[in-house]
């Protein structure tokens, strides 16, 4: 089969800040200032306390979100907007009902001047990879969770984007799904060489995962510390040098989570 090729592109965060103004009028410092550099390639997992901005920064790389100060550039250009050369996977699969598993693969390729001959073949080749080859014929609606969050990683990687973004995307998944999922994305990233920026709650899952992680701080959203994992795929997270890592990531995390409470509990009165 053909495919298209397209290598991952170098991704900037230069000094991206984010703030919400409330109905009341009260301005909210949701995120930053954030600045990172994402090698070509990298998978970088960023983990965080909730409601640290993790999503919001995800959103303003995908482009659905303008930041208020700052930007992101993808081989250096600016984004100003969603594009097909950052696809987004999020948690709650975001797949179209009406459409069969084939098609909701095939959805965003017709959007790119693609022969339909080429589509197609793109589609199946994304759903073989997943292990879906044989319900590319049947409704969303007939597959279990894990399968159409496979259609959504199917779908995102057949655009050939230069950045993948992962909004939690195994989040509202079983353990055992969610590890199987994990292999199966490791699988394809290395086949196609994509940039990955992936957000999750999970600890042992960015060190499954990643080869760079990204600890953020309590709201506003800062880059409090990072950490690179050199242990080669796949991995075994039960090792001790794993465990120890862990242990430091949580032990940062427990840090971030008490002063938010604390800053909390003061505003509260």
């Amino acid at each position: 089969m053909t495919t298209v090729t397209n290598i991952g592109k170098p991704l900037r965060i230069c000094g991206l800040t984010k703030t919400y103004e409330t109905r009341t009028g009260e301005r909210v410092e949701a995120l930053g200032p954030i600045s990172v550099e994402v090698e070509r390639g990298e998978f970088l997992v960023v983990v965080g306390p909730t409601g640290c901005g993790k999503s919001t920064l995800l959103q303003i790389l995908a482009g659905f979100l303008e930041p208020t100060d700052g930007k992101a550039l993808v081989d250096g250009q600016p984004i100003t907007g969603p594009s097909l050369d950052r696809s987004m996977v999020f948690q709650n699969y975001a797949l179209f009902p009406w459409l069969s598993v084939l098609d909701n693969v095939k959805f965003g390729l017709r959007r790119r001047s693609i022969p339909r001959r080429l589509q197609h073949e793109i589609a199946l080749r994304q759903l073989m990879l997943v292990g879906l080859l044989d319900f590319a014929d049947k409704n969303i609606d007939e597959l279990s969770g894990g399968m159409k969050q496979r259609v959504a990683i199917a779908r995102a990687f057949a655009v050939d984007p230069s950045v993948m973004l992962m909004d939690e995307p195994f989040g509202a998944l079983d353990a055992l799904t969610r590890r199987f999922l994990q292999r199966e994305l490791l699988h394809i990233w290395r086949e196609q060489q994509r940039t990955v920026v992936f957000i999750t709650h999970s600890v042992s899952e960015a060190i499954f995962l990643a080869d760079r992680i990204l600890v953020m701080s309590a709201r506003p959203g800062r880059i409090k510390a990072e950490w690179r994992v050199e242990a080669p795929h796949p991995r075994d997270v039960t090792t001790d040098p794993l465990r120890r890592l862990e242990n430091q990531i949580y032990a940062l995390l427990d840090e971030e989570l008490a002063e938010a409470f604390a800053w909390e509990r003061h505003i509260g009165g």
